[in-house]
């Protein structure tokens, strides 16, 4: 059925069959994540950011809301894929034939920048925030006993936003191809998306200027790639548009 031809309902069977599918693979991701979580939390227990740690439960369940977490998060991050190829499989119905093409290789790209955001946030961010947090601890006097839980929530609270983040240039060049963005009206709100993420560095950040800076300066340099790369990708949407009006004259 042609994209034009179908009607809301035809539209709303497409989407529930769609996440239909991604339920089914999360499930699987899960099932997989059983056998993954308990090693990959002991890692992450004998990082190097954590030797000088001695982690607590206050509560109970603590040791159990940790091991959930982790396969939710192991299950989402396996998922991905299908759920990005889904979401492409549901708009590129709409787009021209080398649209669909083109935009199918965002995936792979995506799924890569989203691994690369997670690696920088725990090799290089999240020990760096652990240090200053213990060094200020240690300045006041005070006497560090870390839970578990927060100490899981808040690895959580790092990684998983550089994560997302990193696909800004994806997202950027997918909007720049459906024209809902231009590179030049990304170079004129430059100042106000700057200021945006200035203030998503400091949710995430420690309140140092050293942790922000090492936070902002990523997502500035990502924004400017973002701009580098729509204007790519308008491009080649300008000469895909122009050759598809000779083709219909």
């Amino acid at each position: 059925m042609n994209q034009k031809d179908m009607t809301i309902f035809d539209h709303i069977d497409e989407l529930r069959k769609r996440l239909m599918i991604i339920v089914v693979f999360f499930v699987f991701a899960v099932i997989v994540s059983f056998f993954l979580v308990e090693p990959l939390i002991k890692l992450i227990q004998n990082a190097d950011a954590a030797q000088e740690l001695t982690m607590n439960a206050f509560r109970v369940t603590d040791p159990f809301k940790v091991y959930m977490n982790m396969i939710f998060v192991l299950s989402l991050i396996m998922t991905s894929p299908v759920i990005l190829y889904q979401l492409w499989s549901f708009v590129s119905p709409g787009l021209l034939e080398k649209e669909r093409k083109a935009t199918l290789g965002y995936i792979p790209i995506s799924v890569l920048l989203f691994l690369a955001g997670l690696a920088f946030s725990y090799f290089v961010l999240f020990p760096f925030v652990i240090t200053f947090m213990l060094g200020l601890s240690s300045d006041m006097g005070i006497k560090s006993t870390i839970g578990i839980n927060e100490y899981f929530q808040f690895l959580f609270q790092i990684t998983l936003p550089f994560g997302l983040l990193f696909q800004l240039p994806v997202v950027m060049l997918f909007l720049t191809r459906l024209g809902i963005i231009t590179p030049k009206l990304m170079s004129d709100i430059r100042k106000y998306a700057y200021f945006v993420l200035l203030v998503i560095a400091a949710f995430i950040t420690p309140p140092d200027i050293v942790s922000h800076l090492m936070v902002t300066v990523p997502l500035l340099i990502l924004y400017e790639i973002s701009i580098w790369i729509s204007r790519i990708g308008y491009k080649k949407a300008q000469a895909a548009e122009t050759e598809q009006v000779k083709m219909n004259n």
